[in-house]
């Protein structure tokens, strides 16, 4: 896939949302860490909340109890945070940020806040990002999914529409309700091994940030993530030695992918991996 062409001058100002949800979306964190990554490099600030009291079974859901450092206890209740990213904005492109857990009710009423936000920060694109379970080995570079049921969108950036049918997300939910306000979305999921979906999943998180700096046209700091995901596939490797059958099932699974794949990278595959890296060495940001 192509990267999209970057802002010309002159052009009306793009504010991108960008959102992840713990929870069925999420497998191994995957989407939710990358958010929390996010956050972290570009120094989000808070621009809103939603209430949790009207969205959230507690015993699905619980709060949790800490301490601060004069020993003074907190209890931290599960809801979602949008935020700004004036880190990453600039004069044609403001970012922003939706992290939470996925409700447990009144689920339209929940997007209904989310998308009210979004109009204030007059938001023209919503990325969807989530993690699912998929039959992949963890020894290839984890597949990544984009879609868009804008005709505009999969033009401008070499996308398909989504064929699935079935039970849906909170993802699902708020990218139909922002398409119905005229907000253009896209889609992105990350494929996590479903035999190693214990979270964290660095792998899973560093696959759709690489995925997200194409379609955002900013380069992002990774951080130690590149050594962390390097970490977790040895880990992964370890528990594979040590169970016969998961070996077994990680080599027919490896045998299934490198038949599907072409035996060498694409133009634009090339294209797109140069532009990263030039991105990440003109900010001064991530490992090259």
């Amino acid at each position: 896939m192509s990267s999209p062409p970057s802002t010309p001058r002159g052009a009306p100002l793009e504010s991108i949302m960008i959102a992840a949800f713990e929870g069925w979306n999420d497998a191994g964190n995957g989407a939710s860490h990358a958010l929390d990554h996010l956050a972290e490099v570009w120094n989000a600030q808070e621009y809103g909340t939603v209430d949790p009291e009207d969205y959230h079974d507690f015993q699905v859901s619980r709060p949790t109890l800490t301490r601060l450092p004069g020993g003074e206890r907190i209890v931290s209740w599960p809801g979602t945070v949008v935020s700004t990213c004036a880190a990453a904005s600039t004069p044609d492109r403001r970012i922003s940020l939706v992290r939470g857990i996925e409700p447990s009710m009144r689920w339209r009423q929940f997007c209904g806040e989310i998308l009210d936000y979004a109009e204030d920060l007059e938001v023209t694109t919503l990325i969807t990002c989530g993690a699912l379970l998929v039959d992949v080995p963890h020894t290839r570079p984890l597949p990544t999914f984009v879609s868009s049921e804008d005709a505009h969108a999969r033009r401008l950036y070499g996308l398909e529409s989504a064929d699935y049918e079935g039970p849906t997300g909170i993802v699902g939910v708020l990218g139909h309700e922002a398409e119905l306000r005229g907000i253009t979305v896209l889609s992105m999921w990350v494929g996590v091994p479903h035999y190693v979906a214990h979270p964290p999943n660095p792998k899973a998180t560093l696959a759709l940030l690489n995925q997200l700096e194409r379609f955002i046209g900013a380069g992002i700091d990774l951080g130690d993530l590149v050594d962390d995901a390097e970490a977790w596939q040895r880990g992964a490797d370890e528990l594979a030695e040590e169970d016969e059958e998961i070996a077994a099932h990680v080599a027919q699974l490896e045998s299934v992918m490198d038949e599907a794949s072409l035996p060498e990278a694409s133009g634009d595959a090339i294209a797109a991996e140069f532009e990263q890296f030039l991105r990440r060495r003109e900010g001064g940001t991530g490992k090259a």
